[in-house]
């Protein structure tokens, strides 16, 4: 017990200096989607374009996490124009944990990630039948690998997935017989900037 309150103690007044801070700008792709919100196009699981950023700091191991992300045009397949608009943004903040940068400075350093936050959900269709904007509590966990170029750029790449709930009863018509959820995979590529 007092030899892991000591290394609480040493990783939490390790010097700010030696955090690995980056800003990551990425493009990437939903698929593999399921949801019981009315899906007029039947395009919750294609593949649909996202894009975002996060923030990461990073210790020898372990880090923290902060992403928005925007998946414009989630419920539209582009072949039937019953859903006129519609996109899925999530804000999320994680707990990663990384190969120590200490092995892996000149190469490739994997991660695992996983936290909460919340997820919303917007569409209109062409008959304004069923609309909705809803915000929904969402879980996120993932994997991916970075590498630098140099000691400030490099790239990464990154899968995740994604869940979001509601916690009560829904109005009739605005789900199909379950309270709304949604989930998705998300691949993605990031411009790494580290400062």
């Amino acid at each position: 017990m007092k030899r892991a309150a000591l290394l609480v103690v040493l990783l939490s007044t390790a010097p700010a200096a030696a955090a690995d801070n980056q800003i990551r700008a990425f493009v990437g792709g939903t698929f593999g989607g399921g949801t019981t919100f009315v899906d007029l196009e039947h395009a919750a699981g294609r593949w649909n374009p996202a894009i975002g950023a996060s923030f990461v700091t990073l210790g020898n191991v372990f880090g923290v996490d902060a992403e928005v992300a925007d998946a414009a045009g989630f419920f539209q397949s582009g072949d039937t124009g019953l859903v006129l608009s519609s996109r899925v943004t999530t804000f999320t903040g994680n707990l990663v944990v990384a190969a120590p940068r200490s092995r892996t400075e000149y190469g490739l350093r994997p991660y695992v990630l996983g936290g909460a936050g919340l997820m919303r959900v917007g569409k209109t269709d062409y008959f304004a039948v069923f609309p909705e904007t809803r915000l929904l509590a969402a879980i996120d966990f993932g994997a991916g690998v970075t590498g630098f170029f140099t000691n400030r750029s490099g790239v990464s790449w990154e899968i995740r997935r994604f869940e979001g709930f509601s916690g009560g009863e829904d109005a009739p018509g605005t789900t199909i017989g379950r309270p709304a959820r949604l989930s998705y995979w998300r691949a993605s590529m990031a411009f790494v900037y580290r400062y």
